[in-house]
Formats: structure tokens, sequence, C-alpha cells
């Protein structure tokens, strides 16, 4: 029986999330669904000094150097096994600007060898990072990135902690407003909040039969 890469990656502590958040983070690949949301940004922000480097990323739908307030937005997982065997839930987030629809993909794997989850950013699987996954203490899923790691060709290191961005994400089930709630806040350690965003959601699994072709990465990273 093939489990969802939260329920690997958690264990027990996984009984500890709502029902709904169970709902969600608890499909994968043999159950033939995905999770499809949409719903409204409150809030998007970013760190002017960091347009050129978010605007570097945003080529390969990693963040982006544009913020506003109430912005729709869609959100789409679906769980498959890729190309290497590996189990994986894909994150494609769309959010709607009034001239743009911006991106913010990623693809997550439960690695084996590193007993926790890998988080492939962007459409190329060209940075890995390693995520710490807990349950919060209001039945929500939080998740804090650790190490990362860019591939390219037979180029590969760790980034110094001081060149990157730690994301901790909390999404929950607020069941007064009977949606999902998400907030995202990446900092760094000199310089403070470099993106942030929050905002609400309503998200239903759905049957599915096959993966979308765009929704997988361009290209699948064997390095973990």
């Amino acid at each position: 029986m093939t489990r969802s890469i939260y329920e690997q990656v958690l264990g027990p502590e996984f009984e500890n999330l709502h029902p709904r958040i169970q709902e969600r983070f608890g499909f994968s690949s043999k159950d033939q669904a995905a999770s499809i949301g949409q719903g409204v940004m409150d809030r998007i922000w970013f760190a002017k000094w960091a347009a050129l480097p978010l605007a570097i990323g945003a080529a390969r739908h990693i963040m982006f150097p544009q913020g506003g307030s109430q912005i729709p937005f869609t959100i789409e997982n679906y769980a498959y096994k890729d190309g290497l065997g590996r189990e994986t839930v894909t994150w494609i987030r769309k959010f709607q600007f009034k001239r743009a629809v911006r991106h913010f993909d990623a693809t997550m794997i439960y690695s084996s060898e590193r007993q926790r989850i890998v988080d492939y950013l962007g459409t190329k699987q060209h940075l890995a990072v390693d995520l710490d996954i807990t349950a919060a203490s209001n039945g929500g899923i939080r998740i804090r990135s650790g190490d990362q790691r860019f591939y390219e060709g037979l180029i590969q290191f760790t980034w110094p902690s001081p060149l990157t961005g730690t994301a901790d994400v909390t999404e929950w089930y607020d069941e007064e407003m009977e949606k999902f709630r998400i907030c995202v806040h990446v900092s760094n350690p000199l310089v403070g909040t470099i993106f942030h965003y929050e905002g609400s959601f309503e998200a239903q699994l759905v049957p599915l039969k096959l993966i979308p072709a765009d929704a997988k990465p361009l290209r699948e990273e064997t390095r973990e």
C-alpha cells in the first residue's frame, strides 16, 4: 500500500492534523486523485531590493517580484510516480494579477535516502530543498525549509545559509470560514523578510486518471 509522502514523513503525528488537512495531504499516486483549489491572497509582498533575483527565479516559476492585495489564485496538487519511481506531489500555484499570471511551482518527493521530503523548486528541478514537516497546534501542517542544493549538469553544491531564503509555511483549516488558510514567509538571516503571502482558499479532491502533461516538471533530477 502506497502512503502519501506526508504520511510517510509524519508517521503517527499525521493523525494530529485536522481531518480536512489529512484529506488534502493524505492522497498518493494509488488514489488517482488530485486536490484542486481556488481562493484569494489577502496580501502578497516582496522586498524591493530582491526584485532582480526574484525576477530570475520567476523565469523558472520560483517566486516572483510582484505584490498586491486581494489577488485571486489557484492551487493544483497531483500525486504520481515520477520517471525514477519516486512518489511525487506537485504544487502548482498561479496568481492572477491584473496584467499577468505569476507562477510558483514545485514538486515534492519522499527521499528514503534522506528520510525526509525533498522539494524541487521550479520547472527544471535545479534547486532541491530539504523540508522539516510537523503538525501545528491548530491541526494544520507546518513546513520549514532547510539545506538547499543546486544541480546543473556536472555542477552541484549546497548554498551557504546567508545566501538563501528560509521558507516557513503553515496551512490549516478554518472551520469558521470553512476554508483552508495559508501563510508563507520567506526570510534571510541577514536581511530579514524577502517574500510573504497569506490568504484562504477552498479545495476538493477530484478523481483523475491522467496527470496533465504541463503539470510535470520539464526535467527530473536524479540527485536528491
